[in-house]
Protein backbone atom coordinates (compact mmCIF):
# COMPACT_ATOMS: atom_id res chain seq x y z
CA UNK A 1 0.00 0.00 0.00
CA UNK A 2 1.56 3.42 -1.22
CA UNK A 3 1.79 6.23 1.10
CA UNK A 4 -0.89 8.20 -1.08
CA UNK A 5 -2.85 5.08 -0.58
CA UNK A 6 -2.80 5.08 3.20
CA UNK A 7 -3.16 8.93 3.37
CA UNK A 8 -6.15 8.28 1.47
CA UNK A 9 -7.78 5.49 3.39
CA UNK A 10 -7.21 7.70 6.63
CA UNK A 11 -8.78 10.59 5.25
CA UNK A 12 -11.65 8.63 4.24
CA UNK A 13 -12.37 6.79 7.69
CA UNK A 14 -12.02 10.21 9.44
CA UNK A 15 -14.25 11.91 7.26
CA UNK A 16 -16.78 9.00 7.93
CA UNK A 17 -16.49 9.21 11.31
CA UNK A 18 -16.26 13.01 11.71
CA UNK A 19 -20.35 12.55 12.44
CA UNK A 20 -21.26 13.46 16.15
CA UNK A 21 -24.49 11.21 15.61
CA UNK A 22 -22.35 8.19 14.83
CA UNK A 23 -22.39 5.43 17.85
CA UNK A 24 -18.76 5.29 19.44
CA UNK A 25 -18.85 2.06 18.78
CA UNK A 26 -18.77 2.65 14.67
CA UNK A 27 -15.54 4.99 15.47
CA UNK A 28 -13.76 2.40 17.41
CA UNK A 29 -14.57 0.44 14.71
CA UNK A 30 -13.10 2.68 12.14
CA UNK A 31 -10.07 3.46 14.45
CA UNK A 32 -9.40 -0.25 14.90
CA UNK A 33 -9.24 -0.63 11.44
CA UNK A 34 -6.78 2.00 10.62
CA UNK A 35 -4.79 0.76 13.01
CA UNK A 36 -4.48 -2.42 11.87
CA UNK A 37 -3.48 -0.74 8.36
CA UNK A 38 -1.32 1.65 9.37
CA UNK A 39 0.50 -1.85 11.85
CA UNK A 40 0.47 -4.00 8.65
CA UNK A 41 2.33 -1.32 6.36
CA UNK A 42 4.47 -0.90 9.26
CA UNK A 43 5.20 -4.51 9.67
CA UNK A 44 5.65 -5.08 6.18
CA UNK A 45 8.05 -2.29 5.39
CA UNK A 46 10.10 -3.06 8.95
CA UNK A 47 10.44 -6.90 7.19
CA UNK A 48 11.80 -5.54 4.20
CA UNK A 49 14.28 -3.10 5.78
CA UNK A 50 17.92 -3.71 6.78
CA UNK A 51 20.58 -1.36 8.61
CA UNK A 52 24.17 -1.64 8.79
CA UNK A 53 25.80 -3.06 11.44
CA UNK A 54 29.06 -2.82 11.62
CA UNK A 55 30.13 -5.12 8.48
CA UNK A 56 26.71 -7.27 9.36
CA UNK A 57 23.06 -6.42 7.63
CA UNK A 58 20.46 -6.41 10.70
CA UNK A 59 16.97 -7.25 9.63
CA UNK A 60 14.09 -6.01 11.90
CA UNK A 61 11.84 -8.21 12.75
CA UNK A 62 8.17 -7.11 12.07
CA UNK A 63 6.17 -7.14 15.23
CA UNK A 64 8.95 -5.55 17.60
CA UNK A 65 7.83 -2.49 18.22
CA UNK A 66 9.64 -1.29 21.57
CA UNK A 67 7.72 2.15 21.92
CA UNK A 68 3.98 0.66 20.47
CA UNK A 69 4.65 -1.90 23.81
CA UNK A 70 4.23 0.74 25.68
CA UNK A 71 1.13 2.14 24.58
CA UNK A 72 -2.73 1.01 24.44
CA UNK A 73 -5.02 1.58 20.77
CA UNK A 74 -8.27 2.74 22.39
CA UNK A 75 -10.18 -0.33 20.79
CA UNK A 76 -8.18 -2.61 22.67
CA UNK A 77 -9.07 -0.36 26.43
CA UNK A 78 -13.03 -0.39 24.70
CA UNK A 79 -13.03 -3.75 24.08
CA UNK A 80 -12.73 -4.81 27.73
CA UNK A 81 -13.83 -1.62 29.48
CA UNK A 82 -15.87 -4.22 31.31
CA UNK A 83 -12.98 -6.49 32.33
CA UNK A 84 -11.00 -3.02 33.10
CA UNK A 85 -13.21 -1.44 35.25
CA UNK A 86 -13.54 1.29 33.14
CA UNK A 87 -15.26 4.19 34.75
CA UNK A 88 -17.53 6.59 33.04
CA UNK A 89 -15.07 9.48 33.35
CA UNK A 90 -12.20 7.60 31.46
CA UNK A 91 -14.59 6.11 29.04
CA UNK A 92 -15.97 10.01 28.36
CA UNK A 93 -12.03 10.85 29.13
CA UNK A 94 -11.08 8.31 26.24
CA UNK A 95 -13.83 9.33 23.67
CA UNK A 96 -12.82 13.24 23.83
CA UNK A 97 -9.10 12.51 23.09
CA UNK A 98 -10.50 10.31 20.37
CA UNK A 99 -12.54 12.79 18.31
CA UNK A 100 -9.87 15.62 19.22
CA UNK A 101 -7.72 13.45 17.03
CA UNK A 102 -10.00 12.56 14.11
CA UNK A 103 -10.79 16.56 13.80
CA UNK A 104 -6.86 17.38 14.11
CA UNK A 105 -5.57 15.18 11.74
CA UNK A 106 -8.99 14.99 9.39
CA UNK A 107 -7.22 19.15 8.99
CA UNK A 108 -3.84 17.86 8.87
CA UNK A 109 -4.60 14.94 5.47
CA UNK A 110 -6.27 18.12 3.64
CA UNK A 111 -3.36 20.14 3.97
CA UNK A 112 -1.13 16.97 3.04
CA UNK A 113 -3.04 16.28 0.25
CA UNK A 114 -3.16 19.55 -1.63
CA UNK A 115 0.79 19.29 -0.31
CA UNK A 116 0.71 16.41 -2.25
CA UNK A 117 -0.60 17.68 -4.95
CA UNK A 118 2.02 21.10 -5.27
CA UNK A 119 4.81 18.53 -5.32
CA UNK A 120 3.55 16.37 -8.31
CA UNK A 121 3.24 19.74 -10.02
CA UNK A 122 6.61 20.55 -9.05
CA UNK A 123 8.13 17.19 -10.41
CA UNK A 124 5.83 17.00 -13.26
CA UNK A 125 8.30 19.49 -15.35
CA UNK A 126 10.91 18.70 -17.75
CA UNK A 127 13.55 20.53 -15.88
CA UNK A 128 12.89 20.42 -11.80
CA UNK A 129 13.35 23.34 -9.95
CA UNK A 130 15.42 21.41 -7.23
CA UNK A 131 15.21 23.97 -3.83
CA UNK A 132 11.43 24.04 -4.58
CA UNK A 133 10.77 20.23 -4.98
CA UNK A 134 12.54 19.99 -1.52
CA UNK A 135 11.04 22.53 0.34
CA UNK A 136 7.59 20.99 -0.98
CA UNK A 137 8.71 17.58 -0.13
CA UNK A 138 9.80 19.12 3.68
CA UNK A 139 6.70 20.80 4.23
CA UNK A 140 4.75 17.16 2.99
CA UNK A 141 7.18 15.16 5.68
CA UNK A 142 6.40 17.82 8.21
CA UNK A 143 2.72 17.33 8.17
CA UNK A 144 3.22 13.30 8.02
CA UNK A 145 5.41 14.11 11.20
CA UNK A 146 2.51 15.67 12.73
CA UNK A 147 0.44 13.08 12.06
CA UNK A 148 2.39 10.78 13.78
CA UNK A 149 2.91 12.97 16.73
CA UNK A 150 -0.98 13.57 17.10
CA UNK A 151 -1.46 10.06 17.07
CA UNK A 152 1.36 9.50 19.90
CA UNK A 153 0.03 12.45 21.99
CA UNK A 154 -3.54 10.75 21.63
CA UNK A 155 -2.18 7.30 23.15
CA UNK A 156 0.03 9.08 25.76
CA UNK A 157 -2.73 10.92 27.20
CA UNK A 158 -5.23 7.72 27.03
CA UNK A 159 -2.58 5.63 28.70
CA UNK A 160 -1.81 8.42 31.40
CA UNK A 161 -5.90 8.06 31.97
CA UNK A 162 -5.59 4.72 33.23
CA UNK A 163 -4.69 2.53 36.63
CA UNK A 164 -2.07 0.73 37.03
CA UNK A 165 -3.95 -2.36 37.37
CA UNK A 166 -5.80 -1.20 33.90
CA UNK A 167 -2.36 -1.24 32.41
CA UNK A 168 -1.26 -4.30 33.86
CA UNK A 169 -4.34 -5.85 32.49
CA UNK A 170 -4.49 -4.42 29.06
CA UNK A 171 -0.55 -6.34 29.07
CA UNK A 172 -1.76 -9.80 30.18
CA UNK A 173 -4.66 -9.16 27.32
CA UNK A 174 -2.36 -8.21 24.34
CA UNK A 175 0.17 -11.12 25.70
CA UNK A 176 -2.82 -13.30 25.04
CA UNK A 177 -3.68 -12.31 21.61
CA UNK A 178 -0.25 -12.07 20.09
CA UNK A 179 0.40 -15.60 17.76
Amino acid sequence: MSTQSLVLTVALVLISGASRAEEPTQRMKELQELEHQTQALVQRRAGETQIANGFHLKTFRPGADPIGSKLFPPELIMGHQEELGVEEAQRTAILKEIEKTQGHVLQLQWQMQAAMEQLAKALDVPKIDEPNALAQADRLMTMERDVKRTHLGMLIRIRNLLTDSQRAKLSELRAKSQP
